[in-house]
């Protein structure tokens, strides 16, 4: 099972929540693509915030002092005789992807499409620390983009 909630602490997302909101469930039609696990409840949080939001979580827990496009959180909670529960908070920054779209000459809701994809990717367990588990990732993201008819961002 996958839930989801979408809230903003900037009204600089307001009119682009209903949009996600559609993207997020055209992405998830290829939850087996993107590895979702049938016996793990899924709780994600879309949390909608701004650079200097983003970069106060990213000092805090990467120790890294500056914005970034996104962050992803994910808490696993097992108990006995239970499925497993994943608490994922997925917190996007509209500055840096603006400022990323702006640079790359890339459409917003197609770059936020990617982001998305590559998070749930993340709550799935796959990292991308070595070249080998960075292909895994690159293509799937790319296979799924392709389904979803956008053109590969690589």
């Amino acid at each position: 099972m996958i839930n989801y909630t979408i809230s903003s602490t900037t009204n600089k997302w307001t009119k682009r929540i209903r949009k996600i909101d559609e993207i997020i469930i055209q992405i998830l039609a290829y939850k087996k693509d993107l590895k979702f696990i049938n016996n793990i409840n899924y709780y994600c949080d879309f949390i909608l915030a701004n650079d200097k939001f983003i970069k106060d979580l990213n000092k805090k827990f990467r120790k890294v002092n500056q914005p970034t496009d996104v962050l992803t959180f994910v808490s696993k909670l097992s108990l006995k005789n239970k499925k497993e529960d994943r608490h994922c908070d997925l917190v996007f920054s509209i500055d840096t992807i603006l400022n990323d779209v702006k640079k790359n000459n890339v459409n917003f809701y197609d770059h936020l499409t990617h982001l998305i994809i590559h998070c749930f990717l993340h709550i799935n367990d796959f990292l991308h620390n070595n070249i080998r588990d960075y292909l895994i990732m690159k293509n799937i993201e790319i296979n799924i983009l392709k389904k979803l008819g956008i053109v590969n961002p690589y």
